[in-house]
């Protein structure tokens, strides 16, 4: 896959380098989208640009086109062009009957191209989290952040791998805080009297359980996500946890995470989201320091 990791290396012209004497290009423009008016329409070729010299306009030394004619597409309607995964998505879908590349068109006009899309380079990151409130409370933030376009130049897209806490309901069943709106008892609201409780929490509810009631049996289901046998990751994921000493980046079973605390900001989701990207960019790469 060919994507220019920024729109400015793009230049657009509407004259073809076969008509042009001057052999000077912008410093910047790495590569050159030629639209070509035809009878039929408008024709598009794709040129990498190898220069040489200083300043701002450069000698052309070559030119090497990646894709011209019915190999290029320009698509219809302006698009975030620096929301990644969209655009690979967009092109991937696009390039069909002989199509490889696709031109793309920012709400500010720029232009970026997309050729032969791999949707292998969209990393996914798993939002592991539990439920209710619907959505989660991490879900419900980190969709927001990516409609913002926050992620953009990340090539990330995210899945839920929600637990859904309903399941465990009943009348000896206690949860640990009463916000959930869960039908059982909760330890933050209520007096439990008799053994055989089945408490659904993690460390800390187990600890709050027998703080007050040292005297009852009871059996615990562990939620959190770093130490349950009920909530697992399956890829790269982001969760969340009631002690702020675990925040921070994590490997669990060999899959790489990111840990934010049970009332982070959206700004600490978005830098835990930003710095696990990093990490697995660098291992894909090769860098595993």
């Amino acid at each position: 896959m060919l994507f220019p990791d920024e729109y400015k290396y793009v230049g657009v012209t509407n004259i073809h380098p076969d008509d042009v004497e001057d052999d000077t290009i912008y410093f910047l423009s790495e590569y050159m989208v030629v639209e070509r008016p035809l009878d039929k329409g408008i024709e598009y070729s794709i040129f990498y640009v190898e220069k040489e010299g200083t300043g701002f306009l450069q000698r052309v030394r070559s030119l090497q086109c990646i894709s011209s004619g019915s190999e290029v597409i320009k698509y219809g309607e302006q698009l975030n062009i620096k929301d990644r995964a969209l655009l690979i998505e967009t092109a991937d879908r696009l390039c069909i009957d002989g199509v490889n590349t696709v031109i793309f068109t920012g709400i500010d006009h720029h232009m970026t191209f997309v050729h032969e899309p791999d949707l292998s380079n969209i990393l996914e990151i798993e939002i592991v989290d539990v439920a209710p409130p619907h959505p989660s409370w991490l879900s419900h933030v980190i969709r927001r952040l990516e409609t913002s376009g926050i992620f953009g130049e990340f090539s990330v897209r995210f899945r839920e791998n929600i637990t859904d806490l309903s399941q465990f309901e009943g009348d000896r069943t206690v949860f640990p805080c009463s916000c959930s709106g869960l039908d059982g008892k909760c330890l933050d609201s209520d007096v439990i009297t008799e053994p055989g409780s089945l408490v659904v929490g993690c460390e800390i509810s187990k600890s709050l359980f027998e703080s007050r009631f040292p005297e009852l049996e009871y059996d615990l289901v562990n939620i959190c996500p770093l130490h349950s046998d009920i909530v697992r990751p399956t890829a790269p994921f982001i969760t969340r946890c009631c002690r702020t000493e675990r925040s921070g980046p994590i490997d669990l079973n060999g899959i790489k995470g990111a840990v934010v605390h049970w009332g982070a900001s959206e700004f600490d989701v978005a830098e835990a989201i930003r710095d696990l990207v990093f990490r697995m960019r660098k291992k894909d790469s090769g860098d595993i320091s």
